[in-house]
């Protein structure tokens, strides 16, 4: 079936929404990341030694800005969306994330993929991610290159500091390695 002009402005209204998301978390802009949400988000992310499950938009904010932080070189890319609407004021996306996450403190380079599994509701503030969650489609962890040598990092000057940071523990559940999150 075709959509509806309305659907077509929402479509894109929808895929701004998330590509706001992944800006604000690589730029460390909770501001505007605080906006994205509806108040009762849920999220639940599975990655290859974690999972994290977030409820609420206070709590988000807090797990995003103090993971991605002063200390962290993040890149996150989202992909091919696959938006469909449930009812007229929600809608689920489906989405392919290619990211990396640099921690020199630790000394760890993590690439990997994902699928987003999301879901959208209108309000009167316009589109906001209800719930979130994702799957590891490949995570690899490796140390730092030796020779590597950082000459930009945006998150040391707009990322959260060292004393505004939250203890993340409370969220996230850890895995040995070769086990999941799936048992």
């Amino acid at each position: 079936m075709p959509f509806t002009l309305q659907q077509l402005s929402d479509l894109e209204d929808i895929r701004q929404l998330k590509a706001r998301y992944f800006r604000c978390i690589d730029t460390g802009n909770e501001g505007e990341l605080a906006t994205l949400f509806t108040e009762d988000v849920r999220v639940d992310l599975r990655g290859g030694g974690y999972r994290l499950q977030v409820e609420g938009r206070g709590e988000m904010i807090d797990f995003i800005g103090s993971s991605f932080n002063s200390d962290i070189v993040a890149m996150h890319h989202g992909h091919t969306p696959e938006i469909a609407f449930v009812a007229p004021d929600e809608a689920t996306g489906t989405w392919y994330l290619q990211d990396r996450f640099i921690d020199p403190v630790r000394g760890t380079d993590t690439i990997g993929s994902s699928l987003y599994y999301d879901t959208y509701r209108r309000t009167d503030d316009g589109w906001k991610i209800a719930a979130s969650e994702y799957e590891r489609v490949y995570e690899e962890v490796s140390p730092i290159r030796a020779e590597a040598r950082l000459t930009a990092h945006l998150l040391a000057k707009t990322g959260r500091p060292p004393e505004r940071r939250v203890d993340t523990g409370r969220w996230l559940t850890w895995y040995e390695e070769g086990t999941s999150s799936d048992g």
